[in-house]
C-alpha cells in the first residue's frame, strides 16, 4: 500500500533564511549574505546600458579637439575610442550572461555604423573595440569582420611604435607619448591582440601579448605596495608622479583574470603563476586602502583624494572573478562584494554610474589626478556592467 506524502505548501519553501546567523555557515543559502537581489542587479544592468547609449556631451566641455581640426567625442555613443571599446565589452559580458537580444543589437549596430563612417586613425586606444568585434566574429562568422581584425592586429604587431625593450608605446589621438608605457595598454591593445591571435590561429600574437604583460609588470608595479603606477617613461626612466592611480590599477585587476581565462593557461604554467602572484599582491594591497564606503579613491593611498566609482567597479569585478575562478584566495571575496554593493549604490534611477572621473593622461603631479572632473562616461557605465554581471554569478 502506497502511503501518500503529506501535502506541503510550496510558498513555505523559503530560500533565504530570516537571519543568516541562525544557520551554520556551511548550510546557508548561497545568496544569504550578498545583501543584493538578482532582479535588482539585472534591472540595474539594463538601465546602465540605456544610459550608456544615450550619454551626450551637451556643452562640448569634454570633446577632444586636435590640432588637425578633428574633434573626438569620447562621451557620446557614436564615437570611436577606448571609451566605446570598454563600453562594448561591458555589453558583451551582459549578453554572455543573459542572451539579451537588445544588447546584442546595440553592439552589432555600433560596428555597422562605424564601418559606414570609415575607420579612425590607429593608436593604442582605438584598438580597444576590436576585442568585442573578435567575440562577435567568433559567434557569427560574419566574413565582413575578418579584414578589420586582420589589418588592425597586424598594425599592432608590426607598426605600433615600440619603447625600449619592445613595449607597446602608448600612442593616443593627440600625443605619441614617446617611450612611455601606461597600464591602460593591457586592456586597450594587449587583450584584443591575444583574442585575435587565438581566433585567427596566430600564436605569435599570443606570445607577444604575454611579453607585453611581463614588460608592463616590470616597469609599472610598485614593489613596496604591490599596487601599480600609472605610467613609466624610458626617456628619463621614471614613473612620472609615482601616482598609484585608481582606474589605472583597476585595468590590471580586470585584465589579469581575463587574460588567464582567455588563454586557458594550465596551473603549472610559469606565466600564469607569475600573473596570479602579481594580482594577489595587488589585491592584498587594495584590501588595505578600500574606503569604509566600499569604494576606492582615485589616488589609492591618498585619503584626501575623492572616491571614484569606475575604478571601484573594475576592482570589484576583477576580485570577484579571480575568486570565482580560483586564481586568488576566497578570503578576498567579501572585499569584492563590498565594492560591488557600493558600486550598485552609485547607479542612479536613470542608470548613470555616478562619481566617475573623466579620461586621464599620465600627469606629473598627484594634485592633477585629484583635480580630474567627474562626469558620466561610457567606460564608467561599462565597468559597472562588468561588476553587475559578475555579481549575478553568485545567484546561479
Amino acid at each position: 500500500m502506497n502511503v501518500p506524502f503529506p501535502k506541503t505548501q510550496m510558498n513555505n519553501q523559503i530560500l533565504t533564511p530570516p537571519h543568516p546567523d541562525r544557520i551554520h555557515p556551511l548550510l546557508r543559502h548561497q545568496t544569504a549574505t550578498l545583501g543584493a537581489d538578482r532582479n535588482d542587479i539585472l534591472d540595474a544592468s539594463h538601465r546602465l546600458i540605456d544610459n550608456l547609449v544615450n550619454i551626450r556631451d551637451e556643452s562640448g566641455q569634454f570633446l577632444l579637439r586636435l590640432e588637425d581640426g578633428r574633434v573626438i567625442d569620447t562621451k557620446s555613443w557614436h564615437g570611436f575610442e577606448w571609451t566605446h571599446g570598454v563600453g562594448l565589452y561591458g555589453m558583451y559580458k551582459v549578453w554572455e550572461m543573459t542572451g539579451d537580444q537588445a544588447t546584442w543589437d546595440i553592439m552589432v549596430n555600433w560596428f555597422e555604423d562605424r564601418f559606414k563612417e570609415g575607420m579612425p586613425s590607429r593608436n593604442i586606444n582605438t584598438v580597444a573595440p576590436f576585442l568585442t568585434l573578435a567575440y562577435l566574429y567568433e559567434r557569427t562568422g560574419d566574413r565582413r569582420y575578418l579584414p578589420y581584425l586582420d589589418v588592425w592586429a597586424e598594425w599592432v604587431m608590426n607598426d605600433l611604435p615600440r619603447t625600449e625593450e619592445g613595449g607597446f608605446q602608448h600612442i593616443v589621438y593627440n600625443s605619441v607619448n614617446n617611450q612611455q608605457l601606461w597600464d591602460d595598454t593591457l586592456m586597450m591593445s594587449v587583450m584584443p591582440l591575444a583574442k585575435i591571435g587565438l581566433l585567427l590561429n596566430r600564436p605569435h600574437y599570443v606570445e607577444e601579448a604575454k611579453r607585453q604583460f611581463l614588460i608592463h609588470i616590470k616597469y609599472l608595479t610598485c614593489r613596496k605596495t604591490g599596487l601599480w603606477y600609472h605610467g613609466w617613461t624610458f626617456d628619463g626612466r621614471h614613473n612620472f608622479a609615482n601616482a598609484l592611480w585608481g582606474r589605472g590599477n583597476s585595468w590590471v585587476t580586470i585584465v589579469i583574470p581575463e587574460f588567464i581565462e582567455l588563454l586557458d593557461l594550465p596551473k603549472d604554467d610559469a606565466v600564469r603563476q607569475f600573473l596570479i602572484d602579481t594580482l594577489e599582491a595587488q589585491v592584498s594591497a587594495l584590501a588595505k586602502v578600500q574606503a569604509p564606503s566600499g569604494l576606492w579613491r582615485t589616488i589609492l593611498d591618498d585619503e584626501t583624494s575623492y572616491e571614484e566609482a569606475a575604478a571601484s567597479a573594475g576592482f570589484a569585478y576583477g576580485i570577484l572573478k579571480a575568486v570565482r575562478k580560483g586564481y586568488i584566495s576566497r578570503d578576498y571575496e567579501e572585499i569584492g562584494l563590498k565594492g560591488a554593493r557600493a558600486v550598485r549604490a552609485h547607479i542612479s534611477d536613470a542608470g548613470e554610474l555616478t562619481q566617475v572621473s573623466f579620461g586621464t593622461p599620465v600627469f606629473n603631479s598627484i594634485q592633477e589626478y585629484k583635480d580630474i572632473p567627474l562626469t558620466s562616461m561610457p567606460f564608467g557605465q561599462a565597468m559597472a556592467l562588468l561588476t553587475m554581471t559578475e555579481f549575478m554569478y553568485r545567484f546561479i
